[in-house]
């Protein structure tokens, strides 16, 4: 069974960071493109970062770039988004999700929600003083 299960959410004060995980089961994480999204209240779900199975390509939103990083650890089957520099705007729930189908699997341009196949449950993200 694929299981995507995210982790590290909170509340944080505008500036500063937290690192989210994502845990997955039930595949072979090297088989797999990641991407992490998120969604605001009454907004859609956006892609936030993506990187390829073995980790070559990587790509962000405009919007986080310099200040996110994702990264990935195949044979922990552990995906990791570092967040610095938080702002408001970047309040919502983040969820990763992974594409098990798609060649190739690089992520430039960013690729659409469409494009995954499974989903985690998502993990809040808020950043207020």
């Amino acid at each position: 069974q694929v299981k995507l299960v995210e982790s590290g959410g909170g509340l944080v004060q505008p500036g500063g960071s937290l690192v989210l995980y994502c845990e997955v089961s039930g595949f072979a994480l090297n088989y797999a493109r990641i991407g992490w999204f998120r969604q605001a209240p009454g907004k859609e779900r956006e892609g936030v970062a993506c990187i390829s199975p073995n980790g070559s390509s990587r790509n962000y939103l405009d919007s986080v770039k310099g200040r996110f990083r994702i990264s990935r650890d195949n044979a922990k089957s552990m995906v990791y988004l570092q967040a610095a520099d938080l702002k408001p705007e970047d309040t919502a729930v983040y969820y990763c999700a992974a594409d098990l189908g798609s060649y190739p699997a690089n992520c430039a341009p960013l690729p659409q929600k469409g494009h995954f196949n499974y989903w985690g449950q998502g993990t809040q993200v808020t950043v207020s003083s």
